[in-house]
């Protein structure tokens, strides 16, 4: 377990795992109004909540399966990243993806969060790189994936 130190701003509870193996604690809106995103529209939703994350962690805000599944409502730039050295409130990008506005309420549970574990990486500027099987394949280069 890895300690975070957190002020809650909103009347909101903490954000929490919802069941023993989850990954993910979910974030909830902290709104005056409710919140009506347009077909297409994309929203930055406050959620009242400023973290203190150790360095060498991040936290991802990730979208929640059924905002997605049932109204198209998902984080636009999934997963966004925290970072350690951040400490200005959480607000979640979301965007709706479906042909219906959707409203989102004060405590309404909008995306979840997942603190990770990250390497810092030492950068070596080379001529040329080792030979693969893959070499340049990209995009679909290992098959349709049926």
């Amino acid at each position: 377990m890895i300690p975070i130190r957190l002020i809650n701003k909103s009347t909101n509870p903490l954000p929490a795992y919802e069941s023993e193996a989850a990954a993910g604690m979910d974030l909830r809106a902290n709104l005056t109004e409710i919140l009506t995103v347009k077909p297409l529209e994309r929203v930055m939703v406050p959620t009242g909540l400023f973290v203190e994350i150790p360095m060498g962690y991040e936290a991802q805000i990730r979208p929640r399966s059924g905002l997605a599944a049932k109204h198209g409502i998902t984080v636009l730039n999934a997963p966004g990243t925290i970072d350690a050295d951040y400490r200005g409130e959480i607000r979640v990008i979301l965007v709706n993806l479906s042909d219906q506005a959707f409203d989102i309420k004060h405590g309404e549970r909008i995306a979840q969060m997942v603190i990770a574990k990250h390497e810092k990486a030492v950068l070596t500027e080379v001529e040329e790189l080792s030979e693969t099987q893959r070499g340049t394949g990209g995009f679909g280069s290992t098959g349709s994936g049926i």
